[in-house]
């Protein structure tokens, strides 16, 4: 817990000071980079989390995994986290400031999951949808998880719908085990 409300405030601050310097956006786009590398690479989340690596070992690093493709500010907010020994909770500032970005910016995500990858005309409709639902932007994430076996999980925000076959299977083998029908014979 201590650890998600230090990078909350970081997050904060990183946010309120590229809103304040007018760089939210190329900002935002860094932090998602960042976000997705420490959320694929666990090697580099544990080399972040190493305190046997020296703050300017670790600054190098970063460097050379994003090759110079951070803006001068997420750049240096990342070398001013690293050298007061805070780059151990960089996932989480990462994750922390997409999520304030899109409420800064009044933008929902919605996270589809689908059996099979969605086509363009289909995930377009299912876009505006889940926009007049919620009666405001929406970011999508599509995944693909063949365990559903067909139909489509929404899930914005701490509301889901779950539109699954597997859902509607598991429905079908808990009504069938709570059949009162008592045969006669």
């Amino acid at each position: 817990m201590k650890g998600a409300r230090v990078a909350y405030r970081y997050a904060k601050s990183l946010l309120n000071l590229a809103v304040e310097q007018n760089v939210l956006e190329p900002a935002y786009n860094d932090m998602k980079q960042i976000a997705a590398v420490c959320n694929e690479s666990r090697d580099f989340v544990v080399f972040l989390r190493s305190p046997v690596i020296k703050a300017d070992k670790k600054i190098s690093a970063i460097n050379a995994v994003f090759g110079g493709k951070l803006s001068p500010i997420t750049s240096g907010f990342v070398n001013i986290i690293t050298t007061h020994r805070r780059e151990n909770v960089l996932a989480e500032i990462a994750n922390s400031f997409v999520a304030q970005y899109l409420a800064h910016k009044n933008v929902a995500k919605a996270e589809v999951i689908t059996a099979t990858p969605l086509d363009a005309t289909l995930r377009s409709r299912i876009l505006d949808v889940v926009k007049r639902s919620e009666g405001r932007e929406v970011e999508m994430v599509e995944k693909v998880d063949p365990d559903i076996i067909g139909g489509i999980v929404v899930r914005v925000g701490d509301r889901r719908y779950d539109g699954s076959i597997a859902r509607k299977l598991r429905q079908l083998r808990k009504d069938f085990s709570h059949n009162a029908y008592v045969s006669k014979l």
